[in-house]
């Protein structure tokens, strides 16, 4: 599947770090530390993992907002544009921010954050989409505003309310309305569907997939929920202190994890009929500020071995579709 796609995002070698200042001593967080990635047109990509192991961090980089103490220290964010693979980290503050109106939008987490409370919710459309494109007036605004909402099935009186008249799994709907307006090339999602019951995340989720399909687009979105990740995305990407340790399939992350910290990630689910314990990941993640030599992950691995104690693994394709960072794996590979 993914050979036979284009690459519309890629990193090479990526680390985006935070400085900070604490009472004089300078403390590097590790946020993203030498990721690469490559996305393809026309797919859902998501990147699972716990809290603080750097994906929002990630998610904004690939936007290319890098806003102080977060710093891109190394690596390199291209996208294709008109088919042309693109150094988008040289870019000047001005050709970034042209760049994110006509290429790439971002949902954020949480969507009070998007909205103004004291303005109607299509006074925030005529801002997005007035600082975006040139329109001759208000109803050319209204009418790029209603023929999305109209086309996911949303109210058609949503545009005339106030935000907090709106549930949250509607905000979020109309969030994700606002994002796609444009119908960009790529939409970038930090935990859309948190804060939702199972039920409202389930509209969200099949949302999102529908507008994936009709602009033929790349999302690329974070959430902590793996059944999520198991009803939307088509490849997934496991990151761990600050890497991307394993990437597949959707399909085949859950049938055959190879690194230990997904195969937790995946025993920890709930199944159908099975009343025995689910087992969670040992320990605590590590701090971003000091990280342990070696795999960072060692800590907290049962099969840990003394090389994974001292140096941290090449990521091995185990097939064309299936990458994992691990020294086991590594060995049983070679093996």
């Amino acid at each position: 599947m993914a050979e036979s796609k284009q690459v519309v995002l890629r990193t090479e070698h990526l680390k985006s770090f935070y400085i900070l200042d604490m009472q004089g001593t300078q403390k590097v967080v590790k946020a993203v530390n030498d990721v690469n990635l490559e996305i393809y047109e026309n797919e859902i990509y998501s990147i699972a993992g716990e809290s603080g192991c750097g994906k929002t961090t990630l998610l904004k980089t690939l936007f290319n907002e890098i806003v102080p103490p977060q710093r891109l220290v190394d690596g390199k964010l291209y996208y294709r544009i008109n088919s042309e693979e693109v150094d988008v980290t040289t870019f000047s503050a001005e050709e970034k921010r042209k760049l994110r109106m006509e290429y790439i939008s971002y949902i954020p987490q949480g969507s009070m954050s998007v909205f103004n409370p004291v303005i109607k919710i299509k006074g925030t459309y005529e801002d997005f989409i007035g600082s975006h494109v040139e329109v001759k007036n208000r109803d050319e605004i209204f009418a790029i505003a209603r023929e999305r909402i109209q086309e996911l099935g949303l109210p058609k009186n949503v545009l005339d309310v106030y935000p907090h008249q709106l549930s949250g799994g509607m905000r979020q709907r109309v969030t994700i309305a606002l994002a796609s307006s444009l119908n960009p090339q790529i939409m970038i999602g930090d935990e859309p569907t948190t804060a939702l019951d199972v039920v409202v995340q389930r509209g969200v989720i099949q949302m999102l997939k529908d507008i994936q399909k009709k602009l033929k687009n790349t999302i690329i979105m974070v959430t902590h929920d793996m059944g999520v990740h198991a009803n939307i995305a088509d490849r997934i990407g496991i990151m761990y202190a600050g890497k991307i340790v394993e990437e597949a399939p959707t399909e085949k992350i859950f049938d055959m994890p190879l690194h230990p910290y997904t195969q937790f990630l995946i025993n920890s689910l709930p199944k159908f009929g099975d009343k025995t314990m689910r087992e969670s990941v040992p320990g605590s993640p590590p701090s971003l500020a000091d990280l342990p030599t070696g795999c960072p992950f060692h800590p907290r691995c049962p099969h840990v071995k003394d090389i994974c104690r001292e140096k941290m693994p090449e990521t091995i394709k185990v097939d064309a579709e299936h990458k994992v960072a691990c020294w086991l794996v590594e060995e049983e590979f070679n093996g």
